[in-house]
């Protein structure tokens, strides 16, 4: 069975965007993103909420990674590569390939994918994830911390859930980036 698998870059004080919606404070250097590759490279499916998808498309765009550093193109190539779900109720079509809309979170839907799939799965957007989270869905949650507090914005992760995790491996990066990988307990 494939492991369904939460990553995001969140700041200090556990927001993935700040009270305006802007996440500039979390983008990777060279390093991180390297990081970031290693850790996507994996997926063969990402299940996206509709905010996360807008956000991710842009990957989609061969322009995107013009005269881009090898780390930005490897990422463009692992993005492409991989399936895509993106839940929305209003989305009417998609701008990428390999991807397909689902109206509704089903969990008993998720959990077939996992046992179905040859591949982890990757699920990103944090509404997205609490469901997934509440469920008991997820098997691992990914982490990069950003050295920024931002006092408000999207958190991270669902306040009105508690997950016991047991620590997988941690590290940290030239940049005062972290990285903390959990593996969701049993």
């Amino acid at each position: 069975m494939a492991d369904l698998i939460y990553s995001a870059i969140t700041s200090l004080d556990g927001f993935v965007a700040d009270a305006n919606g802007n996440f500039d404070w979390g983008m990777p250097d060279e390093e991180v993103h390297s990081f970031a590759n290693e850790q996507e490279r994996p997926i063969g499916t990402h299940l996206y909420g509709r905010r996360m998808y807008d956000v991710m498309v842009v990957w989609e765009t061969p322009a995107m990674t013009e005269d881009q550093p090898a780390v930005i193109r490897d990422y463009a190539d692992i993005w492409r590569a991989a399936d895509k779900v993106v839940y929305s109720k209003t989305l009417q079509n998609v701008a990428s390939a390999r991807t397909r809309i689902v109206r509704d979170f089903d969990p008993e839907a998720v959990r077939r994918m996992k046992i179905e799939a040859d591949r982890d799965l990757g699920i990103g957007g944090p509404e997205l994830a609490a469901q997934a989270l509440r469920a008991g869905l997820v098997d691992e949650i990914l982490l990069i911390v950003a050295p920024v507090v931002v006092g408000s914005g999207t958190p991270v992760l669902p306040s009105d859930a508690r997950i016991r995790l047991d620590l997988l491996d941690e590290g940290r990066f030239a940049n005062g980036m972290v990285h903390l990988s959990y593996r969701v307990a049993a």
